[in-house]
């Protein structure tokens, strides 16, 4: 079976569609550890709920992150990482030696780079007045969202379509989208 590290610093809803999908059987991995920057990350007692190893990784923790995230994920023999949210750019030094996907909420490589997540996304969409918006699972590499593309899932927009309106359809399509991606990049079925 295939082990996966998830990286989130806040609710990581990937973590909750991910699990879902394994519970279900519709996904054949493990997720056998969880690392939030972030100290109250809801995520990290989602893990502790679910038995999964879960660890704070940041500055106030350890003095060398990347030595201290290289030797979790070799601890737990995970090759993958996937990123829930995770507001943290990683070293070279992980997107060099682990496989790395990341779930980015527009289609790549419209609205990428840095500062562009969650509603800001949302926000350049509808000011660009774009007629088509999704959501891209890509690799991570050690810039901002130009990693090779896995996985594109399209939605039109409506006439109307607001920031608010577009992140809730954007949230539902991220379920379908994370499940397919992985099944894609990992080759299970």
């Amino acid at each position: 079976m295939t082990n996966i590290a998830l990286f989130a610093s806040h609710n990581g809803s990937g973590f909750d569609t991910i699990l879902a999908a394994i519970k279900d059987k519709r996904l054949p991995i493990s997720i056998r550890l969880v690392i939030s920057n972030n100290t109250n990350s809801p995520v990290l007692q989602k893990a502790k709920d679910n038995n999964i190893n879960n660890y704070i990784v940041n500055q106030n923790t350890t003095v060398d992150i990347n030595a201290k995230l290289t030797e979790l994920l070799k601890e737990n023999k995970c090759k993958y990482i996937f990123l829930a949210g995770y507001m943290k750019k990683l070293h070279f030094s992980i997107t060099d030696n682990f496989k790395v996907l990341n779930t980015h909420p527009s289609l790549l490589p419209k609205h990428g780079g840095s500062g562009m997540y969650g509603h800001h996304v949302h926000e350049a969409v509808i000011k660009n007045q774009d007629k088509t918006s999704g959501v891209t699972i890509h690799e991570v590499d050690s810039q901002y969202d130009s990693g090779k593309i896995i996985l594109q899932k399209e939605i039109a927009l409506s006439p109307d379509e607001t920031p608010k309106t577009l992140e809730i359809k954007i949230k539902k399509l991220e379920k379908v989208a994370i499940i397919d991606g992985l099944v894609k990049y990992l080759n299970i079925s």
